[in-house]
């Protein structure tokens, strides 16, 4: 209902739009043609407004992910709304349901959001306190695939894995986040992710996974490592529990509401829960973070 107020037709999201992209207050605007400001109205029939002075056109959903859309502006809000009114995401068949439309549809919708709104190319290194983990993302083998890994030999542990996504992550402590699909879980592509999205005189916190020991006095790090090897969890301040905690919400995310993901979308649903993430203390709602976004992107 606090949408619906907010957003009760087409008309109000389009208004919504020219007023952030182009006219606060609603009539005039820099027109591209005059080189000046010019007073603009409505075009009627068509999602438009026009200058007074020389006729031209501006478009406000042009350059936006809603341009050259047959879906409705209206419910490309609404979509918004539901992405980051929830904690734990809303799969493509929920929103066919929530809005009328094909599978197709949400599909594309949700997929716009996630690698052009909530990409996380933008984002400022990481620095102070920062826990740093890989993970592994992917179901259970078949017993299929069990019989065929016996019958050739191979070394289930290796074969099983191999068959996973690998997640990276780093996490200031009472931060930021920040996770990318990696092809391997190597000590040099570790390494190089840490390096990427870590300041130098950072504090880095890992387990004690062989990859992470390169990090010892090289790039300006201080490094220390819990060794879950030995069962030991937490030590002090010396912990990786920040980014487990996120690596369980994310993975329970995804088997709770999309089941499974594929290896080549991972990477947008991991956009997704790290912007929720980011945003989680902040005092605007995370919709008009989202929908300013969406209006200079």
């Amino acid at each position: 209902m606090e949408f619906m107020r907010r957003y009760p037709d087409d008309a109000a999201c389009l208004e919504w739009l020219w007023r952030a992209r182009f006219a606060p207050d609603g009539h005039t605007a820099m027109c591209p043609a005059c080189k000046v400001e010019r007073r603009f109205h409505k075009v009627n029939g068509r999602p438009a407004w026009d200058c007074d002075r020389c006729g031209h056109h501006v478009h406000p959903t042009a350059g936006t992910i809603f341009h050259k859309s047959s879906t409705s502006l209206h419910l490309w809000f609404y979509a918004m709304w539901l992405m980051t009114s929830t904690r734990c995401g809303i799969s493509a068949k929920q929103l066919e349901r929530e809005l009328g439309v094909t599978y197709k549809t949400a599909w594309r919708i949700f997929n716009k959001i996630r690698n052009e709104l909530m990409t996380q190319a933008d984002a400022e290194p990481l620095s102070g306190e920062v826990e740093a983990d890989e993970t592994f993302v992917g179901g259970k083998p078949r017993e299929s695939y069990r019989r065929e890994v016996a019958r050739k030999g191979w070394n289930m542990q290796t074969a099983y894995w191999d068959r996973k996504a690998v997640v990276f992550g780093a996490v200031e402590r009472g931060g930021r986040i920040r996770a990318e699909v990696i092809p391997n879980s190597r000590g040099q592509t570790v390494q190089a992710k840490v390096r990427e999205y870590v300041l130098p005189a950072s504090m880095i916190y890992t387990d004690d996974y062989h990859g992470y020991k390169k990090l010892d006095g090289k790039g300006g790090y201080t490094h220390r490592r819990i060794n879950h090897s030995a069962r030991i969890y937490v030590d002090g301040d010396v912990h990786t529990q920040t980014i487990e905690g996120f690596f369980g919400l994310f993975k329970n995310g995804v088997r709770g509401a999309y089941h499974s993901v594929s290896k080549k979308w991972l990477q947008g649903y991991l956009n997704e829960y790290v912007w929720r993430y980011n945003r989680r203390d902040d005092d605007e709602p995370m919709f008009d973070q989202l929908l300013r976004r969406a209006a200079t992107a």
